[in-house]
């Protein structure tokens, strides 16, 4: 088959990272940004500036319809006291019950007075260090943690940095306003005061224009086409997992760098190869509508493949995967600039975004997501343009109902 790269330069062995915490060339190997691999996320509500609800059978902020703008974050616990834990996540629940409907909580300074709810949402998620950390089992979980929450290998490519990955808890407060979105952090934070710190934070936005419409990427493609339908499926926890998971599910997160001063240089076209849709209509290269299938065995008058065979939509497909889906809701992030310097002759020195996908995925069992990945992470076109620098996963317990708090149910 044609080789997808026309017009790409040399960009796989030369750039050295410097200033930017560890963050290295972004031309190795990492793929699952989700390209119109998996309907599309509503942006913009009719009630934009309205509230979502909070309690219910499943935590909000998953299948939500997607609002414009996030801020996730991870904490590490300090506290090594099990009641204080269960006191953190009261005060958690009760202030997001709070914000959500766009009222004030205690001690906020009045920071968010004016402020509409603005569709906020607050997702919580408990890592591998709530149940035991550096073989501790500091809060007597470690006998509750679900044989199916696994923690995620070190992928091929993958040039992780501690600082941006893990945590022992998460909360992705997401909003129609940045500064609502912010704002619900700093209180879940201020509110932990000595039992949890904040250990990494990544802001995220997304680019879309009418209601229903795909919004696009950082690489100018629309991103998220097709989702799973059928959330009982693919992404609630079922009888399978402890009564504290049911109705739970499984978060992954990638901090995903993309190379986007190398692939302004490449033409349109190769851009679709890589890819495996078209830029503008985001149709499947074998297709002419956004949401028509891929036929993924459509030839060309040489027999190579209109799709190839390492483009990234093929490689992300359900009917390549067995089947399986996973529930893909990331934010494109614009963290500003690095300065890099080159290792090799002629020694340049420049500078290069730090700009990309935080990507987050939903799904029921974390192995379908390792399943996937694996593969994407060796054979995927896009693997070279795109850096992952920070992982994590994090099991999402069921929604609280009122009177509850997250994750009730594992601590009784």
């Amino acid at each position: 088959m044609a080789c997808p790269f026309k017009g790409l330069t040399d960009i796989t062995r030369r750039n050295f990272f410097t200033a930017a915490g560890g963050v290295g060339l972004a031309a190795v190997a990492g793929a699952g940004l989700g390209f119109g691999l998996g309907p599309a996320a509503r942006l913009f509500e009719r009630n934009p500036r309205g509230a979502e609800k909070f309690y219910g059978a499943h935590q909000a902020g998953i299948v939500t319809p997607q609002q414009s703008h996030s801020y996730f974050a991870a904490f590490d616990l300090t506290t090594d006291k099990r009641d204080e834990v269960v006191s953190l996540l009261k005060d958690w629940t009760e202030a997001a019950a709070q914000m959500t409907q766009g009222k004030s909580v205690a001690g906020d300074g009045g920071d968010a007075r004016g402020l509409l709810p603005s569709r906020l949402t607050a997702t919580f998620g408990f890592g591998a260090g709530l149940f035991s950390k550096d073989g501790s089992d500091r809060y007597g979980l470690a006998a509750r943690r679900p044989a199916t929450f696994v923690d995620l290998p070190k992928f091929a490519g993958d040039q992780l940095i501690m600082e941006k990955s893990g945590g022992d808890l998460s909360v992705q407060a997401c909003a129609n306003d940045p500064q609502v979105a912010f704002h619900a952090i700093r209180q879940f934070a201020r509110i932990a005061g000595e039992r949890a710190h904040i250990r990494w934070a990544q802001t995220g936005f997304l680019s879309g224009g009418n209601d229903g419409e795909t919004p696009r990427n950082l690489m100018g493609f629309k991103d998220g086409t097709q989702q799973p339908k059928d959330h009982d499926k693919f992404v609630w926890v079922g009888n399978e997992g402890p009564d504290w998971m049911q109705g739970g599910t499984y978060l992954v997160a990638r901090r995903i760098r993309i190379a986007l001063e190398h692939w302004d240089s490449m033409d349109v076209a190769a851009q679709e190869e890589i890819i495996g849709r078209k830029k503008i209509s985001g149709a499947p290269l074998t297709g002419r509508n956004e949401f028509d299938a891929l036929d993924l065995n459509a030839t060309d008058k040489d027999g190579n493949y209109i799709i190839p065979e390492n483009a990234h939509v093929r490689l992300g497909n359900a009917a390549a995967n067995g089947g399986a889906e996973i529930l893909r809701r990331g934010y494109s992030y614009n963290d500003g600039v690095n300065f890099i310097a080159e290792r090799w002759p002629p020694w340049r020195q420049r500078i290069e975004y730090d700009a990309g996908l935080h990507f987050i995925s939903y799904q029921r069992d974390p192995k379908t997501f390792i399943k996937m990945f694996d593969r994407m992470a060796k054979q995927d076109a896009l693997n070279q343009f795109t850096t992952h620098n920070g992982s994590a996963i994090f099991a999402c317990p069921g929604g609280a109902r009122a009177g509850e708090f997250i994750g009730q149910r594992l601590f009784v």
